[in-house]
């Protein structure tokens, strides 16, 4: 389980994800539930959820300005070993070693190759 500052997400068992509270910071995954299959992490800022999948694959929702939109990056989010947050900005180390942000730039969001 992880939370923003007033939604959380949660895995289960099967790998789908499950959200709830404040629509606007992440509380509500209806845009992106059909991608969320498979999920092995979930990072939060302070408004928006990036998932991890199983194939490397990252989804996001939530605030868009503070990285509930990867739409810039979406194409460089492959092979992702890992995710991390701050408060308004994500962060993605691939498996080749390259970081790619996005979010708030003031907040960690202008990083990338």
């Amino acid at each position: 389980i992880q939370s923003s500052l007033s939604a959380f997400a949660a895995i289960c068992r099967d790998g789908s994800v499950v959200t709830w509270g404040d629509a606007v910071r992440g509380g509500d995954s209806s845009q992106v539930q059909s991608d969320l299959r498979d999920v092995q992490q979930i990072q939060a800022s302070g408004a928006a959820f990036a998932a991890l999948k199983g194939d490397g694959k990252v989804v996001t929702w939530g605030d868009s300005a503070r990285g509930g939109d990867s739409n810039l990056v979406r194409g460089q989010l492959v092979k992702v070993h890992q995710i991390q947050a701050s408060t308004s900005a994500f962060a993605a180390l691939r498996a080749d070693g390259v970081i790619i942000a996005w979010g708030a730039p003031d907040c960690g969001g202008n990083a990338g190759p």
